[in-house]
């Protein structure tokens, strides 16, 4: 049987099942979305004179929660529009339109006999053969299934997304004995391929993998840190980006989480685990009770390990002392450890230095990492057979960049077992049995695809799902790259299409990247059928090299700058005018020259999650690499020969005058910068794969050589007059600074084609030229240099 899904129906519209349903309205697919109807009149409808049957008062909880969902940030969808996709109702009313529906997905109360009742209900109108699942967290899914039919038993299992499901890639898929098995397989693949989930199998086991691990590691750092008399600043410190985790490290994690969730799994786990080795670790402190009591549950209630207060007008945050429970401020943490791995950008080459510390982190990463070894080991089979699972689901549910087992192999498995029953913490024994057998790492890459050990075979297996996807680093291990320098590398993908990949620092477009990009095309021209242009990093490009911009504008080396400008357009006309077909794939932030780049590319394959805008205005300058341009010539493109139509050009400017970022591709695309041609990827995993597939299809349909523009249509001395009228508009309210509005007037400038008396055609060198004098201009005033250094020394854009 074919399966599509076409409509879902999401039973429960609170913070999790309201986002569920805006990431299936995300992929374009229609959803109902229902709760329960009110029992009570509130005081504001029964002076309207509504009755509880008032079809406003039935769906007033739906309503409001869905409501609230398109009010958070970040937002759960990638467009506002997508809310369209989602249609409202109630139990009561609007139940039997899940005959309609092909997956019904529960997420009510985490109650099981309310879920039990709430499945009775819905085996009278579901269609036979349709999916049905649950989102629980944590109760056993097996148990839902009392009464149920055969049919319902064969299409029903557990679906556990995490919170926000738009951007926590992990999707737990849990069958029941009876869960037919073509559900299952059809799930593990739609969740990858169309909801962009890392999906992991997981067993019906307590907290399934993700939670399980994930709350044991939480408090074995808390345990670690007792023993060791730490203190919260100074754990958040080592437990943060520095091992590769997110930068809300331990407790600023459990504040923004809650730390009621933590405290319900916790003990949860403590209850149904009679049996596990480590069971006393999910027993909480006193400390925690006393933070329960308190009603100190971290942002929900305001306060929680920290405290946001308001000290002379000025923002400071306050650090909760476990000792005396009193809020003081925060504590520098330092470690010479620390010191010593910040040189090193390498995660995995970070860790060996961070456990052979000598002093308290040292300390602190073995008892807690060997700690967590030993338990992951003791969890197969328990949890899974496989031990790839366990280090996806940790690293896509909790933001883990490698999970336990692949940590493991950065510090030598045989020495670390060592290490580790000096410390008390010997492992499992198949760990012991899979060393005899020869094998001495979890994982190794074998003609660029990654494998694991697989414990019953005593052999490495590819892991399943993966084959379809590139990873750079596996193609790096395995020999591919064919050219590189200290900033950048050049990979062969296969089937004739190489990538160029960036390394440098933030991946920040300097000398080094440029040369990449460079030679690649060169090479691509030479042998290929295309170059893609993709990379691996936290995000796919912050932009120009501000450092050393900053560095020639202070000593007025406009020679340098001057020359510096030209090679970065030259660059990205060489990625316009090449022979082959340029496909850049960006993901996360591409901001300023990374967003250049993207758009003078033949194809951009974006990752769903790309942040993308041309921010050059917060650093003082103009966006110098072609962007200014680019966009008068879209704006020219999009208008009809003989109109004088400035609405278009007035939507690009403010965008560049805003510093205008997308929050989403979808956004991108809306704001001109993604083509309606241009691609997107909602798999992460699968968008250097799909960006290989662009160039290849670009090359066979019969790619050639774009020619140069000379045609592109400016406003001259009219557009530029109607752009400084608003502009000195905005300067008279004080919306604008000074120095916000000589910015202003040089994008409008350049896009208006300079100070010509008439509208008319123009090249794309023309435009360049200008871009590149407004951007040197800029550079030789003493606020932009401010702003500069106000973002390299702090991070933070200066309005001056």
């Amino acid at each position: 049987m074919k399966r599509v899904i076409r409509k879902v129906a999401v039973l429960g519209s609170g913070i999790m099942g309201s986002r569920i349903a805006c990431h299936f309205a995300n992929i374009g697919v229609q959803v109902l979305l229902l709760d329960i109807a009110p029992r009570e009149l509130t005081e504001e409808e029964k002076k309207k004179g509504l009755t509880l049957e008032s079809p406003q008062v039935k769906n007033r909880i739906v309503n409001a929660a869905f409501e609230s969902t398109l009010k958070n940030k970040p937002a759960a969808l990638y467009h506002p529009d997508f809310a369209k996709r989602v249609s409202l109702g109630n139990f009561e009313d609007d139940l039997e339109k899940i005959k309609e529906c092909d997956w019904v997905l529960e997420a009510i109360v985490e109650r099981l006999d309310i879920k039990k009742q709430m499945f009775e209900k819905v085996e009278k109108y579901r269609r036979p053969g349709t999916i049905i699942s649950s989102n629980t967290s944590g109760i056993p899914i097996h148990l839902m299934l009392d009464g149920r039919s055969d049919d319902f038993q064969k299409h029903f299992l557990g679906t556990h997304f995490f919170n926000p499901p738009r951007y926590l890639k992990l999707l737990e898929i849990i069958p029941t004995p009876k869960t037919d098995q073509s559900i299952t397989d059809f799930l593990m693949h739609y969740g990858d391929l169309f909801l962009g989930k890392t999906t992991v199998l997981c067993k019906d086991t307590p907290a399934f993998i993700a939670n399980r691990v994930g709350i044991y590691a939480i408090l074995k750092v808390v345990e670690t840190m007792q023993k060791m008399g730490l203190n919260i600043d100074e754990v958040d410190k080592l437990t943060g980006p520095v091992i590769g985790r997110p930068k809300s490290a331990t407790f600023r994690t459990s504040d923004v989480v809650g730390l009621d969730t933590l405290i319900k799994v916790a003990n949860g786990l403590y209850e149904g685990l009679p049996n596990d080795e480590s069971r006393d670790t999910f027993k909480l402190p006193p400390v925690i009770g006393k933070l329960e009591e308190n009603n100190w549950l971290g942002d929900k209630t305001g306060q929680g390990f920290y405290k946001k207060t308001k000290n002379d007008g000025k923002t400071e945050i306050l650090t909760l002392d476990l000792e005396s429970l009193e809020y003081k401020p925060k504590q520098k943490a330092n470690f010479g450890t620390l010191e010593q791995t910040k040189p090193i950008t390498n995660l995995k080459e970070r860790f060996p230095v961070l456990l052979n510390g000598k002093d308290k982190a040292g300390e602190f990463y073995r008892d807690s990492f060997y700690g967590l070894f030993k338990y992951v080991s003791n969890r197969i089979p328990e949890i899974s057979d496989e031990l790839y699972r366990i280090d996806q689901a940790i690293c896509t549910g909790f933001g883990w960049e490698i999970g336990p087992f692949e940590t493991w192999d950065t510090l030598g498995v045989k020495k670390t077992v060592e290490k580790m029953e000096q410390a008390g913490y010997k492992p499992n024994q198949w760990v012991y049995d899979m060393l005899e057998s020869g094998a001495d790492s979890f994982y190794k890459v074998e003609k660029g695809t990654k494998h694991y050990y697989d414990i019953d075979s005593k052999s490495y297996k590819a892991i399943p799902g993966t084959e379809e996807f590139i990873i750079l680093e596996n193609l790096r291990e395995s020999g591919k790259v064919i050219w590189e320098n200290a900033e950048a590398s050049i990979i062969d993908l296969g089937d004739d299409v190489i990538n160029v990949e960036f390394r440098s620092k933030s991946n920040t477009l300097g000398g080094g990247v440029i040369e990449a990009i460079n030679k690649g095309i060169s090479l691509g021209e030479e042998k290929y059928k295309g170059v893609v242009i993709a990379n691996e990093g936290s995000n796919f490009s912050l932009g120009a090299n501000l450092g050393m911009v900053f560095m020639y504008a202070i000593e007025q080396d406009y020679d340098e700058l001057d020359f510096m400008i030209r090679q970065f357009q030259q660059t990205m006309m060489r990625i316009r005018y090449s022979a082959i077909p340029v496909v850049a794939a960006p993901h996360n932030m591409a901001l300023g020259g990374g967003c250049e780049l993207s758009m003078h590319s033949d194809h951009i394959q974006a990752s769903a999650e790309t942040y993308i805008g041309l921010v050059e205005v917060g650093v003082g300058v103009i966006p110098g690499g072609g962007g200014t341009k680019e966009n008068a010539l879209r704006v020219s493109d999009s208008i009809q020969a003989g109109d004088v139509e400035l609405n278009a050009l007035q939507n690009a400017f403010m965008n560049i005058a805003t510093a205008k970022v997308a929050t989403s591709a979808e956004e991108a695309r809306e704001m001109g910068i993604l083509r309606p041609s241009d691609g997107i990827s909602i798999n992460r995993n699968r968008q250097i794969a799909d960006a290989k597939e662009a160039a290849i299809r670009l090359y066979e349909a019969g790619y050639t050589m774009p020619k140069q523009r000379n045609d592109i249509k400016v406003q001259g001395k009219t557009g530029i007059a109607l752009f400084n009228a608003g502009i000195s508009g905005m300067k008279m309210g004080n919306y604008i600074s000074e120095h916000d509005q000589l910015i202003a007037e040089k994008i409008a400038y350049v896009m208006c084609g300079g100070d010509l008396s008439y509208p008319q055609e123009v090249s794309e060198q023309y435009l360049l030229d200008l871009e590149r004098e407004a951007f040197l201009s800029l550079l030789g005033t003493k606020k932009t240099l401010e702003r500069i250094q106000s973002v390299i020394q702090g991070g933070k854009p200066l309005r001056n």
